[in-house]
């Protein structure tokens, strides 16, 4: 959907010099003459921002940037002074442009004044989608844990984050972001796994207008969306080499170039870096580079496994009971001593989360008001596999996951074929990460 902008100027020349700009760049644009106008438009239509005339027939522009829960506002005045510009600065505007208007700047302005109501929006969503989440447990490690973060949030220092998949990683990077000195700035994520290595570089670095195909317009990438806040660059170790060599000198100088750009972004971003893989092996494989492991792990985390901390996993059930009861406006189930004893039996190859979705699930579909282990067992993934231990009593977990992983790799690469692209669409990887999970799982293309 195009952004929609609410033109408020008395002069029709000056609105369909407007319009016919902003329509050029993509916008919708909305018109209105004065101040009553302006309020019944904002009424019945949704608008993303606003260029708002100083001097209006009745009552000025600033009477209209009084108003409450406005979209974001630029002031245009062809009579500005600085007590003028001042005050509708105050009042909450996010820009004074001077006329004769000049449409670059009015452009940039304008298109910062948007991207700054997406951040605060995806800000708020984020708040909320993160409720629920916490890093709980009375476990020595979680309280380990919980006493790193609060030593090493309020430095600059960037911080390596690492852990199995599911055990609360970006809740880590939040809380470091949360305890630190710029928690009222952005906190931007980004999966380096989830992005095809061809468009990575440019979701990190943004890019110019007519850079590549595609490239329609200027774009700013996470790192500068992230700028004075906290950039979390996921799953790290799935980063092609490339980009690696180009996240090294962004560390190093604290600048970027945008793709197809002359001139550099001075940068001020905390960078938090996460991953569910062996770093250390990856070097030593190649894979990895040796000077941007050191430059990302100042402060090395690591985020224990739930079957490390078995002795927490019943403190969590309940708070995830007690969570999901409150968002669906029900009553929580208690659970019972011999559910109990089955969660601690489990290993949660999936971690917290495995057992937070298993929470959810439990509270939604089950009648009554208890959890007994008989509702338990064929629910748990693996069921049958809690016999399967070892000498030590421990499942061999990892070998676990290998023949899994292996088992599906080569199934897709039998339907394709032999070809890895398809089997990597198959997959919902990029092409590199499945030769690299070859490699490692020691598969052939044939």
């Amino acid at each position: 959907m195009k952004p929609t902008v609410l033109i408020v100027d008395d002069e029709p020349n000056i609105r369909k010099m407007l319009r016919g700009v902003l329509q050029d760049e993509g916008f919708a644009c909305a018109d209105a003459v004065d101040v009553p106008s302006a309020r019944e438009c904002l009424a019945s239509s949704v608008i993303d921002a606003i260029l708002l005339d100083v001097n209006l027939p009745g009552q000025d522009g600033l009477a209209l940037l009084r108003d409450a829960d406005l979209p974001p506002v630029l002031m245009m005045s062809g009579h500005g002074n600085i007590t003028t510009a001042l005050e509708a600065i105050k009042l909450g505007a996010i820009d004074f442009l001077e006329k004769p208007l000049a449409v670059e700047r009015l452009l940039v302005s304008l298109h910062n004044a948007l991207e700054r109501r997406r951040l605060e929006s995806e800000n708020r969503r984020l708040r909320e989608s993160s409720a629920g989440e916490e890093l709980l447990g009375d476990s020595a490690a979680m309280v380990e844990l919980r006493a790193a973060i609060e030593q090493a949030a309020p430095a600059d220092s960037r911080v390596l984050i690492t852990g199995e998949n599911g055990t609360g990683k970006e809740l880590v990077a939040r809380a470091l972001h949360r305890l630190s000195t710029r928690h009222r700035q952005p906190f931007i994520k980004v999966n380096c796994a989830a992005i095809p290595s061809e468009l990575l570089e440019s979701e990190l670095f943004g890019h110019e207008r007519g850079a590549f195909t595609g490239a329609i317009k200027t774009r700013r990438g996470k790192f500068e969306l992230a700028q004075h806040g906290t950039l979390l660059l996921d799953e790290i170790g799935d980063m092609n080499p490339t980009t690696q060599a180009k996240l090294l000198r962004v560390l190093e100088e604290n600048e970027l170039e945008r793709v197809g750009a002359e001139r550099s972004v001075q940068l001020d971003v905390r960078v938090l870096a996460a991953t569910n893989q062996d770093l250390e092996r990856l070097m030593h494989d190649g894979q990895f580079r040796r000077d941007l492991y050191f430059r990302l792990c100042v402060i090395p985390l690591h985020v224990p496994a739930l079957r490390d901390h078995a002795e927490d996993v019943g403190l969590l059930a309940a708070h995830y009971l007690q969570y999901f009861a409150r968002e669906n406006g029900v009553t929580a189930q208690r659970l019972d001593e011999d559910a109990i004893e089955v969660l601690l039996a489990h290993p949660w190859p999936g971690n917290v989360r495995e057992l937070r979705n298993l929470m959810e699930r439990l509270l939604i579909m089950l009648r009554g008001n208890r959890i007994r282990a008989a509702d338990l067992r064929g629910l748990l993934q693996g069921g049958a596999a809690l016999e399967e231990l070892d000498a030590r009593g421990h499942l061999l977990l990892g070998e676990r996951l290998e023949d899994y992983e292996r088992e599906c790799i080569e199934a897709a690469l039998a339907q394709s074929g032999g070809n890895a692209a398809e089997a990597a669409r198959a997959l919902g990887v990029d092409r590199a990460n499945l030769h690299r999970k070859m490699k490692r799982l020691g598969i052939e293309k044939s």
